[in-house]
């Protein structure tokens, strides 16, 4: 019998899971960030399944982040929204927090979108701001491709020299600019979390260059990109980092402040994935 690695076993087994109840091919992947998470619900709505329904797969511990796959429409595009990620703080493997990523790769997704809400860095920045990720830092966490490398999914040393994709960026800028939506761009990075940055983290987060930083998608756009996948993400600064500003942080001000300006990312990310969708017909 041939030796299967048991991160891909797992995924498999969940989509065979997602087959046996849904019948619907998504274009674009959406994983939904803080202030994002009822994006969904304002969708053309066809499916949904929980998270619990899948065997094996990973549940979200946070609250704020529901846990549930919505399959439907934006516009005329098909689309899986994620409501709910899971993190590595939460204590998963990082083969775990990948896995819905890969998923929806496997059911057709083409395009992954990732959001988050992200502690400001850059000079400039306030709370509400959002930023186009340009690039991103992912050496504090342990990389998703750590391991077996799983051939069915991708080459064993992918290239990452350019993560997110361009003319996706373009899409973002010119859908933020018919919007009249101020959007800056920058490097994110992930650190593991779960507590918030000390003022020297943030400081040495700075001079490696980054711009945001937060506690997930770095993880999630390797794997997709990994396995092919054209990658955009946007943060959505719901507060100065640490030693930026004298405030003290809590998990709270960051769900305030992305659900205040939630209407206009919700509405960039429309704009954006209907062009997506015109872009690729």
């Amino acid at each position: 019998m041939m030796f299967m690695i048991p991160a891909y076993e797992k995924l498999l087994k969940c989509y065979d899971s997602y087959k046996a109840k849904i019948d619907f091919t998504p274009k674009v992947a959406l994983i939904l960030g803080s202030g994002l998470g009822d994006y969904a619900d304002d969708i053309r709505v066809v499916d949904t399944l929980d998270y619990h329904d899948i065997e094996g797969f990973p549940v979200s511990t946070v609250p704020g982040h529901k846990g549930r796959f919505i399959f439907g429409y934006v516009d005329d595009v098909p689309v899986v929204c994620m409501q709910g990620r899971v993190h590595y703080y939460e204590g998963y493997e990082m083969s775990d927090v990948v896995l819905p990523t890969r998923l929806m790769k496997m059911m057709g997704a083409e395009v992954l979108f990732l959001t988050n809400a992200a502690g400001g860095m850059q000079l400039g920045m306030h709370a509400g701001d959002f930023m186009l990720i340009k690039d991103q830092i992912a050496s504090f966490v342990p990389s998703p491709l750590r391991g077996a490398n799983i051939e069915e999914l991708g080459v064993r040393f992918p290239d990452m020299s350019q993560i997110y994709d361009l003319d996706l960026q373009d899409i973002v800028k010119r859908a933020a600019s018919a919007l009249e939506i101020r959007i800056k761009e920058g490097t994110y990075i992930q650190l593991s979390g779960p507590q918030f940055e000390t003022p020297h983290e943030v400081a040495m987060c700075r001079t490696l260059g980054a711009d945001a930083v937060g506690m997930s998608t770095a993880c999630e756009a390797i794997a997709a990109k990994h396995m092919g996948m054209k990658v955009l993400g946007i943060s959505c600064i719901s507060n100065l980092a640490s030693g930026i500003s004298s405030i003290p942080l809590s998990h709270a001000e960051v769900q305030e402040t992305a659900d205040a300006v939630a209407p206009k990312f919700k509405a960039l990310v429309t704009e954006t994935i209907k062009a997506i969708g015109a872009q690729q017909n």
